[in-house]
């Protein structure tokens, strides 16, 4: 999905998906398309993976196959991961891709499309565990965007392995619509580093975390300080929620926490970017959001085209039919923001706009896929025997979380 735009004209694809061309075989000329073409090329973006991309893909699908869908069930029930799973998710490796060779790592460029397929992949088989597995690598790219380059050599080697290395960032409050930008944790500066007092929710594996990213408010500055486990003066309640089960989320509190000077992140030449963070992160959430509905349609398509009543599958209903297709638009549509999003992102094009577009898409659209899946199931919708109740609980958690998948 990298840029493919140098040396040669856009292909219809890429005008289409920037709501330049018809997808009726009609050329942007035939609609005085030209001159905007020129004008607007950074609208344009590649929706072609690498072959590095699709190798990845496959690798990971196994990888949900064999090693998240078969657990799902026992995961959500026993309200904790699988034994071994991050473990099992850390030799794909997908931690030290984009570390450098003297970080330890395989140093591949930073790929917001990459991680943003993978956390689709994961999410496809379970969104909770795909955001276990992913918020360590949300910390690394927190870093890698923000951190300077003493910061990045002191923090990111201990990633560059297969041995999974647990890190969080924890950017949520617990306060009535939640605002990024109006942070209520404080950092206050002393003679050695600075303070941490406020209190952080729906923080991923804070309780296996080595590394926490505590974003905080600075004299009116959204900054982020590299907090270590066991720190003097935080706490930590895991809390149980209706859906990400097996995902344990804590609610941390920071009372006088002390951190270093150079545990603030970033420098005067390269500040912390707040809105890069909040917009990666959401973008996360539309990928989150893909896979888990992907799954959905995936089912219910199956189930609507086995279940028989009053002589035929209900799929022949109509009713039943646009249901589905309807799911089918919906998810497409997310599926196609976030990609634009991600592949603007990579491309070092502005993206602000279209992440917010995914944040509203995926939390208005996951919920209503994960309902219309129960409803198409009628009673077998509310029973466990069949999975789209545990999706359907998961994907209500898409309009809750923020900052929680930073690809």
């Amino acid at each position: 999905m990298r840029s493919r735009l140098n040396g040669r004209a856009p292909n219809t694809v890429s005008l289409f998906a920037s709501g330049l061309a018809s997808p009726v075989g009609h050329s942007a000329a035939d609609f005085g398309y030209r001159r905007r073409v020129t004008q607007d090329a950074n609208l344009l973006f590649d929706i072609t993976l690498t072959d590095e991309q699709a190798m990845m893909r496959d690798t990971v699908r196994k990888f949900t196959a064999t090693q998240i869908r078969p657990h799902i069930r026992k995961a959500d029930e026993a309200a904790r991961a699988p034994d071994g799973f991050y473990a099992k998710s850390a030799e794909l490796g997908f931690n030290m891709v984009q570390l450098a060779d003297e970080l330890g790592g395989m140093g591949a460029p930073r790929s917001p499309v990459s991680n943003m397929l993978l956390a689709e992949d994961l999410a496809h088989g379970d969104m909770a565990l795909a955001i276990g597995a992913l918020s360590s690598l949300s910390f690394i790219n927190a870093v890698l965007d923000n951190g300077t380059d003493a910061q990045q050599k002191a923090l990111l080697p201990a990633f560059a392995s297969e041995s999974f290395v647990a890190a969080s960032v924890a950017l949520m409050e617990p306060s009535t619509r939640f605002d990024p930008n109006k942070l209520k944790t404080r950092a206050q500066k002393t003679s050695d580093g600075y303070t941490l007092k406020g209190e952080k929710c729906l923080v991923p594996i804070a309780d296996l975390a080595d590394l926490m990213l505590v974003i905080a408010d600075l004299d009116g500055v959204p900054s982020a300080f590299v907090v270590k486990k066991g720190a003097a003066g935080m706490s930590l309640v895991t809390e149980e929620f209706m859906g990400l089960r097996p995902l344990s989320m804590s609610r941390v509190t920071l009372d006088n926490v002390k951190v270093a000077a150079n545990d603030k992140l970033g420098s005067d030449d390269k500040p912390f970017n707040l809105e890069r963070l909040v917009d990666l992160a959401r973008i996360g959430l539309g990928a989150l959001t893909v896979g888990t509905g992907q799954a959905v349609l995936d089912y219910v398509t199956l189930y609507c085209n086995d279940r028989v009543a009053f002589g035929e599958p209900i799929s022949h209903r109509q009713s039943v039919a646009f249901m589905i297709a309807d799911i089918a638009i919906e998810l497409d549509a997310l599926r196609l923001l976030t990609y634009k999003a991600a592949g603007r992102a990579e491309q070092g094009l502005p993206f602000h706009r279209e992440a917010f577009l995914v944040r509203v898409q995926a939390a208005e659209k996951g919920m209503k896929i994960g309902t219309d899946g129960v409803q198409l199931l009628g009673g077998h919708g509310f029973i466990r025997e069949h999975p789209v109740e545990l999706w359907y609980r998961n994907l209500r958690a898409i309009a809750l979380l923020e900052g929680a998948v930073v690809i």
